[in-house]
């Protein structure tokens, strides 16, 4: 968009400058004509001719002199302005008549001392374009703010350690790379020829469907209505915020999905994606709807219908995979792009797309630095799988140095595994090892003093069991399986049920099993080393409430529920507050305890009699089998102590 207001400058200045020309050819030519009756005329006829091609060799170094003058950085806006007058001074040399070669000099120096002219309203041009261009011959005060301008957008793209490699956002390419292109091409074909049959006997859209970053749209979506659109709201510390904004029609659809939401009807959520196919809420109640009966390609492709809106409404100075922009999570109107990529990198993962899922988990990152989806607890798992370990390593040091993020049990477990692979390939490439950085028998060391309660939930997740294990779990220092920090143990669950596939692979499995046999003989010699271990996790987790309750579990796990709910109520919510309703159960508590009674109130009794033979329903523990009519109107849990 700003390449073509771009050409469309320099056309218009292209043709000033022409008109320009052409009038002083016009005064030119009467002058010569008088000069041709002066007396002095014959004089002017006895030069020698070929002095002139000297003279515009001259006039080439000349011009070349005042193109190669200008910076660096900006030949590529200069070069298109100096073409033209380059373009004269060469047509001045083949021209064969003297008088023409006389004007045509003349109007190369004369153009180029022209082009000074009409640089201020190009200028002018290219700052409403948001591009930094720098006067050909103006004064040093500007060539400064050029430089400083230039020295911004340096550090703007240099600290990024969250850049996005967009050919590794295909999915399709990943899967070509890991099944081979004949494989995938069969299978796009079926899908086509499936999809060709879905849509024969209606009218066939003949739209153009515009190609994105994030997935590859369909032929047969709808064509983008532009209800959505994003807003710029300003520039601190190198970064620029921006937010989505809303049209009137997208405002109508929210609120008819809000009253299909209020009496949790699905059918009129279906009925707002008919008249409003890229309404953001609707395609994430479906696609979650989906995913419950188990249509898993179905709900991707709902998810990728909905990136698709969202990517069509960036603005044009939004650049994500620079990881310079930011759209925090506060704002109401850009939650739905963080749960549609979050839903996304999980159907990428199912997939087997761990690189590209990588990808898709920078940018969240990216997105919000105070990471309210919990993208920081899959990075490296996502890492780990895809074989970027020099990379997983360089986060670990260059993102957030404020704070150290091996003391998350995540981090402190990957990093060590992450370094017994580069250690791996180090000695297959018979390079030298890294002396100035910890070994990956010392990093397991540290991970198991510092969370200890892994190792047992990782040997009950994973499973392991063998005899070494068993007797590893009776010294007193992995006993327990919790820590008693309740964000500590929160995280350390997202952890076990996010990253216990990894622990499978024999050579982890025995170097985990050796840095905890050395822990344990560390034990026996020095016991003050536990008590010192104590006091960092203790000083890193000082909170007492758990400041990532709002990460479920279950988000992280590869465990889908192909089980619609019965209750339409425990689905037409936002899943990320499940907790106050059905959803008790996504993160259970330590004692294991059952999830919360049900309400019954105002409901179909045949339906309760149904779901009463489900085993995980719990309707509360009445006396003498009968439903007590405090629990009916929701006050049971308050009076089954009285």
């Amino acid at each position: 968009m700003s390449a073509r207001l771009l050409k469309k400058v320099l056309k218009e200045q292209e043709q000033q400058k022409q008109q320009v020309i052409e009038a002083e050819e016009d005064e030119e030519e009467q002058l010569n004509g008088d000069e041709s009756e002066s007396p002095d005329s014959g004089a002017r006829t006895s030069k020698n001719p070929f002095d002139l091609l000297n003279e515009g060799d001259d006039g080439d170094e000349d011009n070349a002199d005042q193109v190669n003058a200008p910076e660096v950085a900006d030949e590529t806006l200069t070069g298109k302005r100096e073409t033209p007058s380059l373009k004269s001074t060469a047509n001045a040399v083949s021209t064969s008549n003297n008088k023409s070669k006389k004007k045509k000099k003349k109007k190369s120096k004369e153009g180029s001392s022209r082009t000074d002219k009409h640089e201020t309203p190009l200028d002018v041009s290219f700052d409403t374009l948001s591009l930094a261009s720098s006067h050909q011959s103006g004064p040093s005060k500007s060539k400064s703010e050029n430089a400083k301008v230039r020295e911004d957008l340096v550090k703007q793209s240099t600290p990024s350690i969250l850049l996005v490699d967009p050919k590794y956002l295909n999915v399709e390419n990943e899967l070509r790379r890991i099944f081979g292109s004949k494989v995938v091409n069969s299978f796009e074909k079926s899908n086509q020829s499936s999809s060709s049959r879905q849509v024969r006997g209606g009218r066939r859209g003949n739209h153009h469907i515009r190609k994105t970053v994030l997935i590859s749209p369909s032929d047969h979506w709808p064509r983008w209505d532009g209800s959505l659109s994003m807003e710029f709201l300003e520039t601190k510390d190198g970064y620029h915020y921006f937010r989505y904004a809303h049209s009137s029609s997208y405002d109508q659809a929210q609120r008819a999905f809000e009253a299909a939401q209020a009496i949790h009807d699905l059918n009129g959520v279906a009925s707002v994606l008919l008249y409003h196919p890229y309404h953001l809420d609707s395609l994430i109640t479906m696609a979650d709807y989906f995913k419950f009966v188990g249509e898993h390609q179905m709900s991707a492709d709902v998810i990728a219908k909905c990136l698709y809106a969202l990517e069509c409404a960036w603005h044009p100075m939004f650049t994500p995979l620079l990881g310079n922009c930011q759209l925090k999570f506060s704002h109401d109107s850009n939650k739905p792009l963080f749960k549609a990529l979050f839903t996304h990198m999980k159907n990428m993962d199912r997939r087997g797309c761990n690189r590209s899922a990588l990808e898709v988990c920078k940018l969240l990152l990216a997105f919000d630095s105070d990471d309210p989806m919990g993208a920081m607890f899959c990075l490296d798992y996502f890492a780990l799988r895809a074989g970027e370990y020099a990379w997983l390593e360089r986060f670990s040091e260059d993102y957030r140095s404020d704070t150290s993020l091996w003391l998350f049990p995540n981090f402190s477990y990957s990093l060590a595994v992450c370094r017994f692979y580069l250690e791996r390939e180090e000695s297959s490439h018979n390079t030298c090892l890294d002396t100035t950085k910890a070994s990956s028998a010392d990093l397991m060391n540290q991970a198991l003093m510092l969370h200890p309660s892994v190792l047992k939930k990782l040997v009950a997740k994973v499973p392991l069991k063998d005899q070494a294990w068993t007797n590893i779990l009776k010294n007193s220092f992995f006993l327990s399986d919790q820590i008693g920090i309740p964000t500590l143990d929160h995280l350390i669950n997202i952890y076990v049920e996010r990253n216990y596939l990894i622990w499978r692979l024999p050579d982890l499995q025995k170097l985990l099993r050796n840095g905890a046999l050395l822990v344990i003989e560390t034990m026996e010699h020095n016991r003050s080393d536990a008590k010192d271990w104590a006091c960092v996790r203790k000083e890193a987790f000082s909170s007492d409430k758990n400041e990532y309750g709002h990460l479920l579990v279950q988000d992280f796990s590869d465990t889908v529920q192909t089980l619609p709910p019965d209750n339409l109520q425990n689905f037409m919510v936002d899943m990320r507050e499940a907790a106050q309703i059905g959803g008790q159960f996504a993160n259970p508590p330590a004692g294991g305890h059952a999830p919360a009674p049900r309400d019954v109130a105002n409901r179909n009794p045949l339906a309760v009699l149904f779901e009463s033979l489900l085993p995980w329903v719990n309707y509360g523990a009445a006396e003498d089998g009968v439903v007590d009519e405090n629990q009916v109107n929701g006050q049971g849990q308050d009076n089954e102590d009285h």
